[in-house]
């Protein structure tokens, strides 16, 4: 199995739960490949570039069944990367037969930048451009507006996604709404959901995460 780290929001490649799950894989000889969606620029970061690059990603290395764990909007990405890639000849020779959902942004086209409200995302369609904090980097980004009007394009409840998933959801998230996830979850089979008395990073969990996860995708056997 081959396993690819997805970041989230304003994060990278190289992030503290990247790095995590990095060394914890290496101890069983396996590599996590972890695509930067941060590249070539993060201020033309959309949703359908970083599912273009996870693809890519993906039909550089061998035939072979995949595993995608994703953190957030990384999370958002690796559902919709399972939806889009169903029924394809990709999904032939580089089945994604596992997902592991970190605080997954679900409802990321439509809520995570909710917050700004109508005259801010009016403001920001006006000027085609958003400060944003970028915890990879360390320090305030431009981003345009071409995020979230592509982002509108993917809704994880009208997709089907009949991969298994196992989830982890922080009860303190205050980025992603728990109720929200447990709704999600509960509507789909295929998925299980951990709630954790954790916050949206949920970096205090991430042991019991771990070995949940080993199990989940059989990595001692």
């Amino acid at each position: 199995m081959q396993l690819f780290y997805l970041h989230g929001f304003a994060s990278g490649a190289r992030s503290s739960k990247a790095t995590f799950f990095r060394e914890r894989l290496a101890t069983r000889g396996l590599t996590l490949e972890t695509p930067d969606f941060n590249e070539p620029d993060f201020a033309t970061l959309t949703i359908t570039r970083m599912l273009d690059q996870l693809d890519a990603a993906i039909a550089a290395r061998p035939a072979g069944p995949i595993a995608l764990i994703g953190s957030s909007l990384g999370a958002y990405v690796a559902w919709h990367a399972a939806a889009r890639r169903a029924g394809t000849a990709a999904s032939r020779t580089h089945p994604i037969e596992s997902l592991v959902l970190l605080a997954p942004a679900f409802e990321f086209g439509a809520n995570r930048m909710r917050d700004l409200g109508p005259e801010g995302i009016a403001q920001w369609k006006a000027t085609n451009r958003l400060d944003i904090f970028h915890y990879g980097y360390g320090e305030t980004r431009a981003l345009q507006f071409g995020l979230y009007e592509d982002a509108s394009r993917y809704d994880s409840s009208r997709v089907t996604v009949t991969t298994p998933a196992l989830v982890f959801q922080g009860r303190k998230d205050t980025l992603v709404d728990p109720d929200m996830v447990e709704r999600f979850v509960a509507s789909r089979p295929t998925m299980t959901l951990q709630m954790l008395d954790d916050d949206h990073q949920l970096l205090a969990s991430l042991e019991f995460i771990w070995k949940a996860t080993a199990v989940f995708l059989r990595l001692d056997q």
